[in-house]
């Protein structure tokens, strides 16, 4: 009795895949302005404000996609108003052939990039300087054509 279930148990193994979950930041800088720039604060702070989410328990996804860690940083466009810069933390299952990407419309300026380690989406953003200086570069573009 013993060996038949052994069996099974052995037969099972090898439809079986070994998973770890990634943990990734869960945040958007429209309600937590720490998910900016983590990289600015120490771990205790991080811990005590800035949630985290073991991507394999905590989301829900179809599929059978390996998570990854994923950021997305936005710069939306207001005609007669400032842009507006948002940040979005989360975890991702469906892989885009490069790991970081750019994508633009008249309203909006969008880059998006994945990670693979456990708190990789952290990583520091784009410095603020260069972004006014890209986003005022655009805007005079935009006003020319």
């Amino acid at each position: 009795m013993l060996s038949k279930y052994g069996a099974i148990w052995f037969l099972l193994s090898f439809h079986m895949k070994l998973v770890t979950s990634i943990r990734c930041y869960e945040c958007s800088s429209a309600n937590n302005t720490m998910c900016l720039e983590p990289a600015l604060y120490d771990a205790e702070t991080l811990d005590k404000y800035l949630p985290t989410t073991h991507c394999g328990s905590g989301v829900v996804s179809s599929g059978h996609h390996a998570f990854f860690c994923r950021k997305i940083m936005q710069t939306i466009f207001h005609k007669g108003y400032e842009p507006d810069v948002r940040v979005t933390r989360t975890c991702g299952w469906i892989r885009h052939h490069r790991d970081c990407y750019m994508a633009d419309n008249e309203d909006h300026l969008e880059t998006v990039c994945q990670c693979f380690t456990d708190d990789c989406n952290r990583a520091h953003g784009v410095h603020p300087v260069r972004m006014m200086g890209s986003i005022a570069l655009l805007l005079l573009l935009i006003s020319l054509s």
